[in-house]
């Protein structure tokens, strides 16, 4: 789990916002995603943020047309997560190695037109879920506690990262952390812990965090589930490599 130290939001939202585009959404805010950059379109792309605000728009293709048009301009979906380039590395054959942390929810408004000297597509976008004088401060609080309660226990402490620390535990400290804000929380758990496509680009296109927040609660109570009902089909007597069905 990666623990960068987020600095504060500025996205110009005035002009338009490099896209790069994906089969699906694996970028959520305040989520830190690492890209390899190979295409010649997304390697001027990123020398080109690079030399300005360092932002992208991580976006996702609308149904299945990009299989046959993806070097073209298939339709996207609007919900975007704009993302800040961390770190970077550019190879000696012009390629790049990146890190980006997902900054703020937007959407698409109006696509630019192509351009014969910009090869990777822009767009410009409005922000989503800023007014933070409407988020519901008593609500998230419970959704908070209720999250702690399911990441505390098994069988969800068993999700383990790259070097076998459970993901779970790992963000409890995060809850515990009461500086963090719940939504936060909240869109970190939903990054490394909600894999279903659908659901994933529901937590990107939803304005309103408590909702989110009940979005992520029902997905990870349906994992633990899951995992339980699979546990009761295990037994422990059973020889090693024997299954019952």
């Amino acid at each position: 789990m990666h623990d960068e130290e987020s600095a504060p939001i500025r996205v110009n939202f005035g002009r338009p916002m490099p896209l790069f585009p994906l089969d699906e959404t694996l970028l959520l805010p305040h989520g830190v995603l690492p890209l390899h950059i190979f295409e010649p379109r997304y390697r001027q792309m990123v020398t080109d943020v690079l030399d300005g605000a360092g932002q992208i728009a991580m976006a996702s293709f609308e149904g299945d047309r990009w299989r046959e048009e993806y070097h073209g301009r298939p339709p996207l979906r609007p919900a975007v997560c704009v993302a800040q380039v961390l770190r970077e590395e550019k190879l000696p054959d012009g390629r790049f190695n990146i890190l980006i942390q997902g900054m703020v929810r937007a959407r698409i408004v109006e696509e630019e037109p192509a351009d014969g000297e910009r090869l990777y597509r822009s767009a410009m976008l409005s922000p989503v879920g800023m007014d933070e004088d409407a988020v519901d401060d008593e609500a998230l609080s419970a959704q908070r506690e209720k999250l702690r309660e399911l990441l505390s226990e098994p069988p969800l402490t068993k999700f383990v990262d790259a070097g076998g620390a459970s993901i779970g535990e790992g963000l409890c400290q995060y809850i515990e952390r009461e500086e963090i804000p719940t939504d936060v929380i909240f869109d970190l758990v939903g990054h490394w812990m909600v894999k279903a496509a659908k659901t994933r680009y529901a937590l990107l296109e939803e304005a309103d965090p408590v909702v989110r927040a009940g979005v992520v609660l029902k997905e990870l109570a349906h994992v633990r589930s899951l995992l339980l009902r699979a546990e009761m089909q295990i037994d422990p007597a059973a020889p090693k490599g024997v299954r019952w069905n």
